[in-house]
């Protein structure tokens, strides 16, 4: 049992970070994490699952108008464990986020599972944003140029677990191809393209709140609640991986200049600014449409198509795909980075830790991972893939909150650039409300999640801990 509760100490895992052979380029200021941040927070949520969680499912309570106090609840929780994270990324510096944190705090077996859990999260949360990029780009197409692209080829394989008679989701496979090529390339010229993007995005956002705001009919927000609170908090857990733009920016810690003061400042950012636009966009959206119309994976366009809103349709349409790519990069940027300190941890194979010579990226990982989640975005609908991500989420942030209270008693001497107020009692906050967020998720989430635990607890017994062990690790 030792060896499965075994800790990497801080110290090595910042030389680990520091070895040639395997070290990143450090090229990232605050601003530069924030818009890492607002680039993947900024999309997922507002352009594909708003109008979801609203309308809720036949399984499920809508929220209605509440949509936009569950997007409160979840900035408030997000909030709790997003101190946690700077604490612990100012304290462990590489790359890996939660995944590094639960393995200087928890042991090997708990940054296995942790490890695995990101690697599902990342991956079925950018294919869910990818889904939704597909709708806004034929609806993008249809309201500029009156073309429709082959629903064979621009719909998913599987809808609630039904085929829907479509062969393959084209645009979503290819834009995910088109992405792994500018992470190749490097993080610092991702970055700059991310940055252009989100403030084209922003803009688009503040058009369709400014620009809709007329057309809001305040009847529409009556009943404010309309399935009471229980349906605001299943709207919360819907809405969840919304926010896991913050979790991105912990995983581009061993990129920072100075990272210390930047990562602290780059999640604490994100998180005010994001929450500000989701309560706003929210509150517009249930104003302009009836919520029980709002489900399906591009409710802001098809809202503005029902007032005849075609101008701000098209901006807003072109706003929410960049809004979407961006996401998808800066996601597939952070899921290559786990695998990456997975691999330089030898749990998965030495080539996933592979750094291109001339570009200093994790180069395979980066396209694996490229591959995969373009295979799943091409198969899979929206609804499925966002619980899935959203469960992976919160069982991420409930495990840094704790990885806090632990790092305080162990190590309380070890130098904090930022420290969470309140330990243990904010914490503890953190993973209870991230508990109930889970608890309000449908018990088949619940079934695949433990799945998926069940395969990587296999892999990690039956490969991983064997090829530590064999390496005296």
């Amino acid at each position: 049992m030792g060896s499965l509760t075994r800790t990497k100490t801080i110290p090595e895992l910042i030389a680990a970070s520091e070895h040639p052979d395997t070290r990143l380029r450090r090229s990232l200021g605050v601003w530069s994490l924030v818009g890492l941040g607002i680039g993947c927070v900024i999309g997922a949520g507002i352009f594909t699952v708003t109008g979801t969680a609203a309308a809720g499912t036949a399984e499920r309570l809508g929220a209605g108008p509440g949509i936009s106090l569950s997007f409160v609840i979840v900035a408030i929780v997000c909030g709790f464990a997003g101190l946690c994270y700077a604490e612990l990324a100012s304290m462990i510096p590489v790359a890996g986020s939660s995944y590094t944190y639960a393995y200087a705090t928890l042991g090997e077996i708990f940054a296995w599972i942790i490890g695995w859990d990101l690697i599902l999260e990342y991956a079925v949360s950018n294919m869910a944003v990818a889904v939704g990029f597909s709708a806004y780009f034929n609806d993008l197409l249809d309201n500029a140029f009156g073309i429709h692209l082959p629903a064979s080829l621009s719909n998913p394989v599987l809808a609630g677990g039904e085929f829907t008679g479509a062969i393959f989701n084209l645009p979503s496979f290819l834009l995910l191809m088109l992405l792994t090529v500018i992470l190749v390339k490097g993080v610092k010229e991702s970055s700059a393209a991310n940055i252009v993007m989100v403030l084209i995005k922003l803009a688009a956002i503040l058009a369709f709140i400014f620009g809709a705001w007329n057309a809001v009919d305040t009847a529409n927000w009556h009943p404010f609640m309309p399935n009471g609170v229980a349906g605001v908090l299943t709207g919360a857990g819907i809405v969840s991986f919304a926010y896991l733009g913050f979790d991105s920016v912990s995983t581009a810690a061993e990129e920072c200049i100075d990272p210390q003061r930047t990562m602290p400042l780059g999640i604490l950012i994100t998180l005010a600014i994001c929450s500000a636009l989701y309560v706003g966009v929210a509150l517009v959206l249930t104003g302009i449409s009836p919520w029980m119309s709002l489900g399906n994976a591009a409710p802001v366009a098809n809202a503005l198509r029902e007032l005849g809103y075609n101008r701000l349709r098209f901006i807003v349409s072109v706003g929410a795909l960049i809004g979407m790519v961006s996401s998808l990069m800066i996601t597939q940027y952070g899921q290559a980075r786990i695998w990456f300190a997975m691999s330089r941890d030898r749990m998965l194979p030495a080539i996933f830790s592979r750094v291109h010579a001339r570009f200093k990226t994790p180069d395979v990982s980066t396209w694996i991972a490229g591959l995969l989640v373009g295979l799943g975005a091409g198969i899979f609908d929206i609804g499925t893939l966002a619980d899935l991500a959203n469960i992976g989420t919160l069982f991420a942030f409930a495990v840094v909150s704790g990885g806090v209270i632990l790092l305080r008693r162990t190590q309380p001497n070890h130098r904090r650039s930022f420290r969470v107020p309140w330990v243990p009692v904010l914490p503890l906050l953190s993973i209870l409300s991230c508990t109930a967020l889970m608890a309000s998720l449908p018990w088949e989430t619940w079934r695949r999640f433990v799945v998926w635990l069940a395969i990587g607890l296999a892999i990690y017994f039956g490969y991983s801990r064997k090829r530590l062990q064999a390496q005296g690790k």
